[in-house]
């Protein structure tokens, strides 16, 4: 399946409803980013905190989302869309990746009352270990890198019949990532356009899909040497490609999904790159000015638009006067001792 359509999100939404936390949206607090950005940010960055549909900037501020990104929707759709299909094996739900997905997927199994096995790599943080086994998922240590691990996992399917989930290629996965987008509209309907960081694809492809459907633009952002979505519009189909940087812990895929490509080939999506410099400013805004402590890739978003440089490789988006554009925060699995 290399399309996602909009009727895949509302039932995605239908299924996971009173399952996830409905995304906070936020004004944020007028000046600030214009202050640390752009001058063309000045004239948009306005409207009364308390009011967020009727400021210029906002923040969606998914970060707040179990397990503490947005990997927690596609988690639940993919486990609760094979629950109702009667599809779901009695050796349960295994994925490989110590990282976000993985949490979300031991979570959303603990909260259906299925089994969960997770494989990571034998020096795997202990951290990510201990908090896996909180969940109540089963967590192999294998190998001492990901691709030893990925290769136990897709072993113990063969072996066992689990049913294989990964961190973003599969429609359920997007389909679950772009309810986000149905809630913000909710919130603000009348918004021109959404802001979010792309890896391998998942979020992008669910938000952007449903962005189109409404009419909303997507701007689509990755850093420099992370640039997989970028990478596969400029081929024409999706193509291998550097992984280098300081956000590559979260938005490092060597590819973009199809399902990724198809979403950003609508005139609607704008592609953007930001330099880790920016990166790492973006994020240190988010917490000197708003108190909000986020992941590099939640802070790659607001790099996009945070310069009025038009260079794609050194600048970001300019929204125009009057735009109102919502930035998606999307988690915050982070160390703090670099704020």
């Amino acid at each position: 399946m290399t399309e996602l359509t909009y009727p895949d999100i509302e039932a995605a939404a239908a299924r996971i409803a009173g399952r996830v936390r409905p995304v906070t949206v936020a004004s944020a607090q007028p000046g600030n980013l214009a202050e640390a950005a752009s001058p063309t940010a000045a004239a948009w960055s306005s409207g009364p905190a308390e009011d967020p549909s009727a400021s210029g900037l906002l923040f969606a501020l998914e970060f707040m989302q179990y397990t503490g990104t947005f990997k927690a929707r596609g988690a639940q759709n993919f486990i609760r869309a094979h629950l109702e299909e009667g599809t779901f094996p009695e050796a349960g739900v295994t994925i490989a990746s110590g990282g976000n997905a993985g949490l979300a997927c031991a979570w959303a199994a603990r909260a259906a009352g299925v089994p969960a096995t997770v494989f990571l790599p034998a020096n795997a943080p202990e951290v990510k270990v201990d908090r896996l086994r909180s969940y109540g998922a089963e967590v192999v240590l294998t190998g001492s890198e990901y691709a030893e691990a990925a290769a136990a996992c897709r072993d113990f399917v063969d072996s066992s019949g689990a049913l294989a989930s990964h961190a973003y290629d599969h429609p359920l996965i997007a389909a679950g990532a772009g309810t986000l987008m149905t809630e913000i509209l909710t919130q603000v309907p009348d918004l021109d356009t959404v802001v979010v960081s792309v890896g391998g694809g998942g979020l992008f492809a669910g938000v952007a899909t449903a962005a189109t459907y409404h009419g909303v633009r997507t701007v689509a952002v990755e850093p420099e040497n992370c640039r997989a979505l970028d990478a596969a519009l400029e081929a024409g189909e999706p193509v291998d490609v550097t992984v280098d940087s300081v956000a590559a812990d979260s938005l490092g895929a060597r590819r973009a999904t199809p399902l990724a490509l198809d979403a950003a080939r609508s005139d609607l999506v704008t592609s953007v790159l930001v330099s880790d410099e920016a990166i790492i400013g973006a994020r240190q805004h988010l917490w000197d000015d708003h108190r909000l402590a986020v992941e590099h890739a939640a802070a790659t978003a607001l790099a996009g638009i945070s310069g009025a440089d038009e260079s794609k490789t050194t600048g970001g988006y300019v929204p125009a006067a009057g735009e109102k554009v919502c930035v998606v925060l999307c988690g915050a699995n982070t160390g703090l001792g670099d704020l």
